[in-house]
């Protein structure tokens, strides 16, 4: 299992990274946007809505998906079956979350986000928590898994420009054919969600889940698996950080097209500024993973957030109305969070190492659940975060907004981040597996077995 993967089996793997990250990126960039904005529902109750959906529900959905397919037993292996079945459902659950019809109020918007969001999600766990799970059966080698995730990681990042460019543009589309901002809006999302079955069955059918003969189902009950994912030290550590950097960065994203719209006064140029940040995330992918060939994960990606970091600051300090520094600003802040793409991917496969060490099993699927709850529930946190700072400092939808709103925009969307950011920096330069000790545990796992 140490063996080199070969380019087909990276490329096909990350094939349907690009239909998810296309969902994702629209999600983090225009969710609220077309909330308020299109739909005309109240930004705190939408994003109070979202935030009960992932608190509620997701703390259920992910691990149990990951639970589930942990013990399945297969001709098509142990994640395969949930990608296949679930495409379809998943396809048709994007084009219905940007269907809401406008004009919704009170507990009908809220059930109307609630609603729509909760069957999204349900069918995107179903897909993406045994597709992530995959990367860790695939190689069990620490260099390889970075190679891996790099690879998909073209296609996650090349999801992120077509779903944070094509948004827009798709929606502009349908409207230049007669269609309401509501219907194009809808329309976008079916398109997405054809996207999003087709990349994911190409995946499903063009890699081969590789036989271990040693590796049984996992048979330890759920609680104590959760006993031993909370007691695994690297993983808490882990967790601890990609919470703080996911709630900032979904912040970030969820008001950076309000920031260029208001602040900057360039909403004919927001698919071009976040082209310019994407573009750069994708071109610097191969240099972060040549750069974790000669330090550890853990401070490499440190360093990308700091280089990140000096941008979003200048961000804030831009005075209101059109400037082509924000290129810049776009382009420094894609290399640094090029690095975001990289490593926490291959950071998680790791500490299932830790965990078979312990406990003679492998449970690459509640792990991979536990993380995709963690990141969904942070995402719908900043997005949340998003909605409530938007009505504490007083934004009005299609609006010249306050200058007490401006600053709101700004300072939710440069400084919080950068200081949390910061926060998380320590955790990441002191993170506790790097290569050494990683090939350590591998060999001793082989010598148990």
């Amino acid at each position: 299992m140490n063996a080199k993967l070969s380019a087909g089996t990276k490329v096909f793997y990350g094939i349907a990274d690009l239909g998810i990250s296309m969902l994702t990126a629209s999600i983090q960039f225009f969710l609220l946007f077309f909330y308020t904005d299109i739909a005309g529902i109240d930004p705190a109750l939408a994003g109070s809505a979202l935030l009960v959906g992932k608190l509620t529900w997701d703390a259920i959905n992910d691990p149990f998906f990951g639970f589930l397919s942990d013990r399945t037993r297969s001709r098509w292996g142990r994640r395969k079956p949930y990608m296949l079945l679930g495409a379809i459902p998943f396809g048709l659950s994007i084009w219905l979350l940007f269907s809401l019809p406008p004009g919704l109020v009170g507990v009908k918007a809220f059930l109307a986000v609630l609603g729509s969001f909760l069957l999204a999600d349900t069918f995107q766990t179903m897909v993406s928590v045994p597709y992530y799970a995959l990367s860790a059966e695939l190689t069990y080698d620490y260099d390889e898994r970075t190679s891996l995730i790099s690879v998909r990681m073209i296609f996650t990042v090349l999801g992120y420009i077509l779903g944070a460019a094509l948004t827009t543009a798709v929606a502009g589309f349908f409207i230049g054919l007669g269609w309401t901002k509501n219907a194009a809006y809808s329309g976008m999302g079916g398109v997405f969600g054809v996207v999003a079955v087709i990349t994911l069955l190409v995946t499903t059918f063009g890699v081969r889940e590789r036989p271990n003969p040693d590796l049984q189902p996992a048979k330890m009950p759920a609680l104590s698996q959760i006993q031993h994912v909370l007691r695994n030290r690297p993983f808490v550590q882990y967790m601890i950080m990609s919470t703080i950097i996911s709630i900032s960065f979904t912040l970030l994203t969820s008001l950076l097209p309000y920031y260029l719209t208001y602040q900057l006064q360039m909403t004919d140029q927001i698919s071009f500024v976040m082209f310019v940040m994407l573009a750069t995330i994708g071109v610097f992918l191969l240099p972060w993973r040549y750069a974790s060939t000669r330090m550890s994960k853990g401070p490499a990606y440190a360093l990308g957030l700091a280089i990140a970091c000096v941008a979003i600051g200048v961000a804030f300090f831009l005075p209101p109305g059109p400037t082509p520094i924000i290129y810049g600003v776009a382009f420094v802040a894609g290399l640094g969070f090029s690095a975001q793409y990289v490593f926490p991917w291959s950071m998680v496969p790791d500490v299932i190492e830790v965990d078979q060490a312990k406990t003679g099993e492998r449970h690459e699927g509640i792990y991979f659940g536990i993380n995709a709850f963690l990141g969904k529930m942070t995402g719908a946190l900043g997005i949340a975060a998003s909605g409530w700072a938007l009505k504490l400092y007083g934004y009005v939808p299609n609006a010249v907004q306050t200058p007490h709103a401006l600053f709101g925009i700004r300072f939710f969307f440069a400084v919080v981040p950068v200081i949390a950011f910061l926060a998380a920096l320590p955790l990441l330069i002191w993170y506790p597996i790097n290569r050494k000790n990683h090939a350590e545990l591998v060999a001793g796992v082989k010598e148990a077995d």
